[in-house]
């Protein structure tokens, strides 16, 4: 098989808050029930914010973890790229704020928006430039807080969303016989009602009228996405396995974005793959949207559930509409 980009994640790290929100707390003032969240869903529990931490607070935790399981210095981070749909302001960017909470001095930093996609995103564009040879070693950090853009009144969405963050160190690749076997990234902006925060951009700037018709809470087309979703992310994998030459048994761990339990579960079935290799963690944490694929892989390789040397497929589809695949021996 053909190392497409010749990479390697080197280290990486995950956080995610204390505070815990159970599926009871939505029972206790909306219409519904813990068994229909977790039948709809597969979500228990997810994590939220407390006073005094945010997107860079979380960010800046996984990527000390991410730094110091790979063993680099912080001074030998060169490029810092953050994906994130909720900053921690609109100007500067996060990955400026990040840089300077972690003491990266020097490092080049943006921000990647991509949505759920985001993670995937910027590890593809990470790979890309430590192949041109411009960096030698890129920490890219996945962060959301969508707590603070979930409406808490509506019924459809707030039992979605949790908070959270994921990291990795990827370097250029020693070895010939590790890296990207496969990336793809794609959009299709003409859906991009389907998931959407009408308020607090260019088009309908802050003012009392956002607020008063909550327009700074997301939005989403929930039975729209779950239809494309489905069928966007089946034949993500199907374009992936046939550019790579795989069937699903070479695959040791698929890790995809932990949006939807069924969602997962639809795409586990159509490759027939044992459940143990799947990542699932959508029941502790909700959708982190960028940092769902950092947390999971995080926890698979820090289980041993992914090793040096095994076939992993990540993929991501979200707002934008965005969707992004990787398969990588690690």
């Amino acid at each position: 098989m053909n190392i497409v980009t010749p990479v390697v994640i080197r280290g990486t790290g995950s956080f995610v808050p204390e505070q815990t929100i159970t599926n009871d707390h939505f029972t206790s003032y909306l219409d519904t029930s813990d068994e229909w969240i977790l039948q709809r869903t597969g979500i228990k529990t997810r994590r939220k914010v407390s006073e005094g931490e945010s997107t860079v607070t979380m960010a800046a935790e996984a990527c000390r973890r991410a730094i110091a399981d790979s063993g680099c210095d912080p001074s030998d981070i060169d490029l810092l790229i953050v994906c994130t749909a909720t900053p921690e302001m609109p100007i500067p960017s996060t990955s400026c704020i990040l840089q300077g909470e972690l003491g990266l001095a020097g490092a080049a930093a943006f921000d990647v928006s991509a949505a759920c996609s985001g993670f995937v995103y910027g590890m593809v564009i990470a790979g890309q430039l430590l192949t041109t040879g411009l960096y030698k070693n890129v920490l890219v950090c996945g962060a959301e807080v969508l707590t603070s853009v979930t409406d808490y009144e509506d019924r459809a969405t707030c039992i979605l969303f949790g908070d959270g963050a994921g990291a990795v160190v990827m370097s250029k690749s020693p070895d010939p016989e590790r890296g990207f076997l496969y990336n793809d990234l794609g959009a299709d902006g003409t859906k991009w009602d389907y998931i959407w925060m009408p308020g607090g951009g260019t088009r309908e700037p802050i003012s009392q009228k956002v607020v008063d018709e909550r327009l700074h809470f997301m939005r989403m087309r929930g039975r729209d996405v779950y239809k494309i979703a489905v069928t966007k992310m089946q034949s993500m994998v199907d374009d992936a396995l046939t550019a790579c030459n795989l069937t699903p048994d070479d695959l040791s761990m698929a890790i995809m974005h932990q949006s939807n339990r069924r969602i997962i579960e639809s795409v586990r079935t159509r490759l027939k793959l044992p459940p143990e290799k799947v990542s699932v963690n959508i029941d502790k944490y909700g959708n982190t949207s960028a940092a769902s694929i950092g947390l999971a892989l995080d926890e698979a390789r820090r289980s041993g559930r992914v090793k040096e040397g095994d076939i992993v497929l990540m993929m991501a589809f979200g707002a934008g509409v965005t969707w992004a695949t990787i398969v990588a021996r690690m």
